[in-house]
């Protein structure tokens, strides 16, 4: 690893003035607050990257008389860890993110949704929310979180599915619009925020739009922190700005083969290492630009890894995990995956790969939720990058 990497501590720094903070953050205006947010460019960290400030403003201006805010735990991306240890090392930067929320939008109730593998973080959570609430007395803010636990579904990170599963119905993507903000969790205005994006607001509030501003590029401001793993000597969780491109990444992270590097878990694209200098981690565009959006998944992968494996296993996931809604994703994934191995074993021609690409993009204007549109971002983005390891 190069010893110019830059690493940030905006996140996991725990000063322990979280008390002085929240209190002097609830003492200020909403308007100054959401200003704030809007001023200093923070995007959701989940991987979708809309404005946070915005979200809080339109869940604000919503005149129901009872509203929700959500922290989605349900860190089901594989290859990303980050959310975990936020919650285990500065839960109570999440929880003050939580209660500046509800102060600006005028709600009572907050929910930490959690995935399934997390239940042993419960106990400790519970303790971080006890404290959390003496502080909501203490300041006098009628304001409770409670924890939700999810049951292990994928799709339920999604979040309209996430509020599908709070409801007790099965957890299935709903249309759009309308959107959370005015018709979420029991049908009213709800923000839901990761677990990262959160924290993050924390630290707005705590030194400003500027410091988080003054971090990153254009469009991609501040710090994001990422889930490191695959073929790297130095696997793990790293707060880093953005705007890297893929070649500064490989170059601090990587084992010097890597030949791809994936971005963004399975939803996300895998970009060939002749793209690594071209390529910036951002939200400036998808991969017909210059920039890759992501949740924090970043997985290299080495000259000995077969990348028609790595696409195997991702289908396997994807048809595991599709929730069997839309036909799109249901017989589209299954299809996929039958595809390249009819492929592989010869018993199709090379060209059928050219078919399968057709079927992924269909797959991506038609299907229902983020999961089947996403399949074709690793499925085209591998084909078209490695065709050659898919061939018989």
């Amino acid at each position: 690893m190069t010893k110019n990497l830059k690493r940030l501590d905006l996140i996991f720094k725990n000063e322990g003035d979280s008390e002085a903070i929240l209190g002097k953050t609830l003492a200020r205006s909403n308007e100054e607050l959401i200003s704030d947010l809007i001023a200093s460019g923070l995007k959701g960290r989940g991987g979708a990257g809309f404005p946070t400030g915005l979200k809080w403003r339109l869940a604000a201006d919503d005149k129901a008389d009872e509203k929700f805010i959500i922290c989605n735990a349900d860190e089901g991306e594989p290859g990303t860890f980050k959310d975990r240890e936020i919650l285990t090392s500065v839960p109570h930067k999440v929880l003050a993110g939580m209660a500046v929320c509800a102060r600006i939008i005028n709600c009572r109730q907050g929910f930490i949704y959690l995935r399934q593998e997390y239940t042993y973080l419960v106990p400790h959570l519970n303790n971080a929310i006890e404290e959390f609430h003496q502080l909501m007395k203490k300041f006098e803010v009628d304001f409770q979180v409670e924890i939700f636990m999810g049951s292990g579904a994928y799709i339920c990170g999604e979040e309209t599915a996430l509020f599908e599963s709070m409801e007790g119905k099965r957890g299935e993507p709903r249309n759009k619009p309308p959107y959370p903000t005015n018709f979420g969790y029991k049908g009213k205005p709800t923000v839901i925020n990761n677990v990262e994006t959160l924290a993050h607001t924390y630290s707005i509030f705590k030194y400003g739009p500027e410091k988080f501003r003054d971090l990153g590029v254009k469009d991609s401001r501040g710090s994001k922190v990422f889930s490191v793993s695959g073929d790297t000597p130095i696997p793990g969780i790293y707060e880093l700005e953005f705007g890297m491109t893929l070649q500064k990444f490989v170059d601090d992270f990587g084992d010097g083969d890597a030949k791809a590097v994936q971005v963004g878990g399975a939803a996300g694209f895998c970009v060939p290492r002749k793209r690594f200098e071209k390529t910036i981690i951002g939200y400036q565009g998808k991969l017909t630009g210059v920039s890759l959006p992501t949740g924090g998944s970043m997985m290299i992968f080495n000259s000995s890894r077969s990348m028609y494996n790595v696409l195997h296993n991702y289908l396997d996931f994807f048809v595991e995990e599709s929730c069997g809604q839309c036909t799109p994703c249901r017989v589209g994934t299954q299809q996929l995956l039958m595809g390249i191995q009819a492929v592989k074993r010869g018993e199709r021609p090379s060209t059928y790969l050219d078919k399968l690409l057709g079927l992924a993009e269909v797959m991506r204007v038609t299907a229902k939720c983020g999961l089947g549109q996403s399949v074709a971002n690793s499925f085209s983005s591998i084909v078209e990058n490695f065709k050659e390891e898919m061939i018989y």
